[in-house]
């Protein structure tokens, strides 16, 4: 009974109850204490990594901590846009930087070929090509001096759907960035870019200006520049050699019928050609080209009195009128027509794509499927990296990019550069033998007519076959200066022919690089491996 008795005592002892709760009490107040400090400083350590900005005080830069994105994109154009969507879509953790965030609106940039379709496709954007009133284009119609020819889309091997299209530049790049913005990890943001962050010969992330003013720091393991053709950024990323040849100058013609519907109208004209694509139902885009730097004023009515007398002589008869109008009506642009070989000097944490980085004669209408082949070619070769953030060994890795784009991209390059300085009007007879030999070359039809068009298209990116049809041209116009029977003068033409068609593609080849065009397997990118395997996210 003793034991008992104990229990009692020790259960009704004062002391030693009022000391047991006030520990208990204690323990428990300093437990949740310590917790509360721990949670408040966990909850202080997230916010400061999550948040995309810290204030600035007497002139500091704000920043934008690395650990919370994996690649910022400068310009949320054709290329940006598409490439934010592209990276955004494989769990990459995007920044995009763009100047200007409204509607685009400009004369270039409406027509994506079927190359460049099938592309969009592959990166699953197609949609972006919807709900937009862009219209289907089924190939080309040339016209010179009275006679024209129908050149179609070799088509037939591929789905109903896939065709060219023409659109407004402005609404199709709002709806990749609307599609862009609706990713949980892309983010995009209105503000100028105005320099790289470089540290010991690596880039790591921008400087820019927001839309109010505030000078900002953002930090990636990868940047890409994608600014355009006016890009400030490229000249520590690549040789800017930049050529202006001419100027094109654009207007609207409204519920005009063009002579071959779903169809680009290019005119030979002299001085140089003039298109014509629809953009919308009921507009059709005229782009002028007009040779040299400077074009007549347009302020002061020289452009119009120009177009009047010079060009709208040369227009299909069936829409002269619809022209003359859209110049009476004044809405004249003119915008300079560039072209610059990509020539890049790899820097590690850096990319340059779209026009930053290539620039080709828009008369083929073909950057915009360079611009997305190259996000087709760099999403590739991106999947299998498990992180980014080995600058070095990624800029190493990422060389092989710039020879996996080449069949492409060398192939619609060569082909604007080559094409524009065959259509434009010359005083020389070789040369003027030259253009009309290509233009009956193509009005041959069968492969003629194919072959040409497809490497135009982007549905058959082989320069070597480029350059088989380029001489096939020169050919072909030299047998019809000996034919029936040769003269003297006529074979002196036929040299100069050849030696001029020389002159023209062999100076566009040199400087897109023959060894990586025609050879790529004996760059020693071409084969390099991954520095990182695993899966795609970024730690």
């Amino acid at each position: 009974m003793s034991f008992p008795s104990k229990m009692m005592m020790v259960t009704v002892d004062p002391y030693v109850f009022w000391t047991f709760f006030a520990s208990l009490v204690g323990f428990l107040l300093l437990g949740f204490l310590r917790r509360r400090n721990a949670g408040g400083y966990k909850r202080k350590t997230v916010m400061k990594k999550k948040a995309t900005v810290a204030d600035a005080e007497d002139g500091e830069f704000r920043m934008v901590p690395s650990s919370d994105t994996d690649v910022i994109i400068v310009g949320a154009g054709v290329a940006g846009s598409a490439l934010a969507c592209t990276l955004g879509k494989d769990g990459r953790r995007v920044h995009v930087i763009e100047r200007d965030l409204t509607e685009p609106d400009r004369i270039v940039g409406e027509l994506l070929q079927p190359g460049g379709y099938l592309k969009l496709i592959e990166l699953g954007l197609e949609d972006c090509v919807e709900e937009i009133d862009a219209q289907r284009v089924l190939g080309y119609a040339l016209f010179m001096d009275g006679k024209s020819a129908k050149l179609s889309y070799p088509l037939e091997k591929f789905h109903a759907d896939v065709a060219g299209r023409s659109f407004h530049n402005g609404r199709f790049i709002q709806r990749m960035r609307e599609k862009a913005a609706t990713l949980p990890n892309v983010r995009l943001e209105q503000g100028t870019v105005t320099s790289l962050l470089e540290e010991n010969g690596t880039v790591k992330g921008v400087q820019y200006k927001t839309r109010d003013g505030q000078e900002l720091k953002a930090y990636a393991p990868l940047t890409i520049v994608c600014d355009g053709c006016f890009s400030n950024l490229r000249r520590s990323l690549c040789e800017p050699k930049v050529e202006v040849p001419s100027c094109f100058v654009g207007l609207v013609l409204e519920n005009c019928q063009l002579p071959f519907d779903h169809h680009g109208h290019v005119i030979l004209a002299d001085p140089s050609p003039i298109l014509f694509y629809p953009i919308s139902s009921t507009e059709v885009r005229c782009l002028v080209d007009v040779p040299g730097q400077k074009v007549p004023s347009i302020a002061n009515g020289e452009m119009a009195k120009y177009l009047k007398t010079v060009v709208a002589p040369q227009v299909p008869p069936e829409i002269q009128q619809a022209f003359i109008s859209a110049v009476n009506k004044g809405n004249i642009r003119s915008m300079p027509n560039r072209s610059m070989p990509a020539n890049p000097h790899p820097i590690p944490g850096a990319l340059l794509m779209g026009d930053a980085f290539n620039m080709r004669h828009p008369l083929t209408g073909g950057g915009m499927t360079v611009a997305l082949a190259d996000i087709v070619v760099l999403q590739d070769l991106l999947k299998p990296l498990r992180n980014l953030n080995d600058a070095a060994s990624l800029c190493e890795y990422l060389e092989s990019f710039y020879t996996l784009r080449k069949p492409v991209a060398s192939t619609i390059n060569t082909l604007a550069g080559a094409l524009y300085k065959v259509f434009s009007a010359s005083p020389d007879e070789a040369r003027k033998e030259m253009r009309q030999a290509c233009f009956d070359y193509l009005s041959l039809g069968g492969t003629c007519s194919s072959g040409p068009v497809a490497l135009l298209s982007g549905l058959n990116p082989r320069p070597l076959s480029l350059v088989l049809h380029f001489f096939a041209v020169a050919i072909y116009g030299v047998g019809r200066l000996l034919l029936p029977f040769p003269s003297p003068k006529h074979v002196w033409i036929g040299v100069r022919l050849i030696v001029g068609a020389s002159g023209i593609i062999f100076p566009i080849l040199k400087a897109e690089g023959p060894r990586q065009m025609f050879f790529p397997a004996t760059i020693p990118a071409y084969h390099r491996a991954p520095p990182i395997r695993g899966d795609t996210t970024t730690k």
